[in-house]
Order: structure tokens, then sequence, then C-alpha cells
């Protein structure tokens, strides 16, 4: 470990196919008291480093249920990401379920003591501050260049901080260090038409490329449409795709939208 952040011994590896998961941890989400803000810039800065969102859990302030998400979702996926619950109150027990899913015990660590002293003096380096020293055993540090007290990975888990600003500037600190994919194109065409009336050509479609993903959503706002949005990691098969549905719109006459841009 070193101050800037961890290291991977084998550095920044490259697959086809990396999967992510998110466990949001908060009773005040599930309130609603509090509005997430953190699941759709991840879920996009994902995308961008060619990772996949595949599975996201809310669970409340609860150890068995923090406890139970990461376990269920560890295994299962390339990296585990939480947020929420590593403060400096009593209520924020990430820390401690986390150390309870990998069945290790809560350190305080030298490194993130030393930061936080140092950026807030002994006089103000409160009892409730030195609990953001605290990590599972074994874990290193995520560096936080906007508050100091840091973030923390163990194994393929990164526990994050709940405050977007935050967060985000955490996952500047992961970047580096990630084993990365392909990244998903996406591109989208708003039809002004009920979805009934292009589902089935949809799924022919869909059949003919299947190396892409074709979703249909239905609004209304003073009249039915529907927005076709198709997925691929392949730009020429996103665009073979889109082309057929827009043949498909043309021929039925349904008017559009422009058609979005790839992205």
């Amino acid at each position: 470990m070193c101050a800037g952040g961890f290291q991977d011994e084998e550095g920044v590896r490259v697959s086809d196919s990396v999967i992510a998961s998110l466990v949001i941890i908060g009773d005040e989400i599930l309130s609603g008291r509090t509005r997430d803000a953190n699941l759709s810039y991840l879920a996009n800065w994902l995308n961008e480093a060619g990772i996949q969102l595949a599975e996201v859990r809310v669970v409340p302030d609860v150890t068995a249920e923090i406890v139970e998400a990461v376990n269920a979702l560890r295994p299962k996926y390339d990296y585990v990401f939480t947020t929420g619950g590593i403060g400096p109150t009593h209520d924020d027990i990430t820390v401690d379920s986390i150390a309870a899913a990998f069945g290790v015990p809560v350190v305080t660590h030298p490194e993130a003591y030393k930061r936080m002293e140092a950026y807030y003096g002994k006089e103000k380096f409160t009892e409730a501050r030195k609990r953001m020293t605290r990590v599972p055993e074994g874990a290193e540090l995520v560096d936080n260049p906007v508050s100091i007290a840091p973030g923390i990975r163990i194994e393929n888990v990164f526990i994050m901080a709940g405050v977007p600003k935050i967060m985000q500037a955490m996952l500047e600190d992961i970047r580096p260090h990630l084993r990365v994919g392909r990244k998903v194109w996406t591109q989208s065409l708003t039809v002004h038409a009920a979805e009934s009336k292009i589902a089935d050509e949809l799924g022919i479609i869909q059949d003919a490329n299947p190396d892409t993903s074709i979703g249909s959503y239905p609004f209304y706002t003073g009249g039915y449409g529907t927005k076709i949005v198709v997925r691929s990691a392949d730009t020429d098969a996103v665009a073979k795709a889109m082309d057929a549905v827009q043949a498909l719109c043309f021929a039925k006459r349904f008017e559009t939208d422009e058609l979005g841009a790839l992205d």
C-alpha cells in the first residue's frame, strides 16, 4: 500500500467482460428522506471504463442485511461497490459489517490515522473522527482528496462514501487499478407510436442481431410513444440494428425524432 492509493501487482488488465454490483446502504435512502445520486453516476462511470453494472441492492443500516448482500455479490461479480455508512457517527456501521462479512476484525489503519491527524490537528481529531480510520483487517485505502477520510478496498469490495462529490473523487483514485473490459455503446430512437405496434417486428430485429440488446420503453405525453434503445460493445452492430429499426419505422410510416448520438 502506498500513500497515493492501492496498487495491483499485475497492473491494469483488459478482458472482454467485466461486471460489477452496487450495494447502497442507508435507512435514509429507503425512507425517502435522501435521494440516491450515486447509482446513475457510477453506472455511467463504470461503462466508460468498460465495466458493466449488473446488479444493485439497497439495504438498511442493519449488519445482517449488509453482510448478506456483500457475501452474495462478491463471489458473483468482479467488483462490488458500496456507498454510505463510513462516517464518524455511531450509526455508520458499514466498516464493521463488511469486516463481519469477511470474518476479520476491525483495526485502525495507521496511514489513515496519520493523514487525518495531520489534516485536523490533534486537538480537533476527535474520537468520532478517529472512527473514520477504522478498516477491516487486511484492507487498503482509497484516497479521498475532498475531505481526507479514505475509502476502503478489501479484495474485490470497494467501500465508498455516500456523499456524491466524495464518492466521485474516490472513483478517480480507483480508476487506474481496475481490470477493464469493453465499453458498451448505446443509441436511442424515439418513435411516436405505441409499443404494441412495433413489438413483434422488434423481436425479429433482435433475433437477427444477436450481438446487440434492443430495449423498448413506452411512454405517454399526450400521445403514445416508444423509446427504442440499442446496446452493444460493437459499434457496427449497433448501427446495423438501428438501421433495421429505422427502416421498420419508415415502412410503417411512424414519426420519429432525430436519431440519438452513439454514446
